[in-house]
């Protein structure tokens, strides 16, 4: 057997496993999280895709919990950082501390909580833009520097970013240039009544089974290299693309609403992300290859924060929503 055939019955077998261990990853996290299936479903397609994200929701809807249980499906070393005024950049990604060795005392790197799998920057927006550029430099270059070293991060790295949607006095937003890093914008809301209430009932009795892991670090690496592998025509990549050009008020035949209320459209990363989250989700739903199906479930959370409205389309109510379903349409 040669190394193609190989490669092609390691990838059938992932294939396989893959479909056979999604309805398991729904059970487990199903044991622990109600409700929210679409925004589960994003997460895990951007973590098969190998992008990060930002997650956008009031306090108390269990993104703590749905990010840690969902590190616990994979096997995946899960840290949580609480993002305050006064955070340093050294408090993320370490720094050297003075320790006696064999050979005397000498300078020890200590590894900070970026050094993890699946790492949950809770409240970016609170923390002063140099040390949310610590987190971001992270995340683009899989390292860390220290003291004139690099440190590599280990794979896979997976970051969810939380914004709350309130309080906004005293914080410090995210320019569109850094937002631009995030693969998806997922926005998380209320439950419905009856979730609630399953919710409530849940949490206020004897705790159930723990979560037990369905795949492991490696296959999720493996899996981040199959997605690409999942085949997409030249009409579909035309599709994506020419969606998101049309985003742009200057672009030649950008439509009157955007020319009307968008200020600045989506660029050429988010037509790379669209295409790489929809060959993901294709995977994920056991399909064989991608359809222009996928890349418009996913244009909202690749574009939301991508498109940057301008004062006429606050003052009339528009929001970012419609004006990607009328792109859509």
């Amino acid at each position: 057997m040669n190394t193609t055939d190989e490669t092609i019955e390691s990838h059938a077998e992932l294939f396989e496993k893959l479909q056979t261990g999604r309805k398991r990853v729904e059970e487990e996290l199903s044991k622990v999280i109600v409700g929210q299936k679409e925004v589960t479903k994003q997460l895990l397609v951007a973590l098969m895709a190998g992008g990060h994200c930002m997650i956008t929701g009031a306090p108390g809807l269990a993104k703590t919990l749905l990010v840690k249980s969902i590190s616990q499906v994979f096997q995946l070393n899960f840290q949580r950082i609480q993002f305050t005024p006064d955070l340093m950049p050294a408090d993320i990604t370490g720094t050297e501390i003075l320790t006696d060795g064999p050979a005397g005392r000498e300078l020890t790197f200590v590894k900070g909580p970026v050094f993890a799998n699946l790492l949950l920057a809770d409240e970016i927006n609170r923390t002063p833009p140099k040390t949310q550029s610590a987190l971001l430099e992270a995340m683009q270059e899989h390292q860390v520097t220290a003291a004139g070293a690099r440190h590599t991060l280990q794979e896979p790295f997976f970051v969810l970013a939380t914004q709350n949607p309130v309080e906004m006095e005293g914080t410090y937003p995210l320019p569109e240039a850094q937002l631009d890093r995030f693969l998806f914008n997922v926005l998380i809301d209320y439950l419905p009544e009856e979730d609630e209430v399953e919710v409530v009932r849940r949490t206020t009795m004897r705790q159930g089974g723990a979560i037990e892991p369905v795949f492991t670090a490696e296959e999720i690496i493996a899996i981040q290299s199959l997605v690409r592998e999942v085949p997409v025509s030249s009409d579909v990549i035309e599709y994506a693309v020419r969606l998101v050009a049309r985003s742009r008020p200057a672009a030649e035949g950008a439509p009157e609403f955007i020319r009307k209320y968008v200020n600045w459209g989506a660029g050429t990363r988010a037509a790379q992300a669209l295409v790489l989250a929809a060959k993901a989700l294709a995977l994920w739903e056991s399909k064989s290859y991608v359809a222009k199906e996928q890349i418009n479930a996913l244009a909202k959370p690749v574009l939301r924060h991508r498109i940057l409205l301008n004062y006429r389309a606050e003052a009339e109510s528009t929001t970012v929503e419609q004006i990607i379903e009328k792109l859509i349409e």
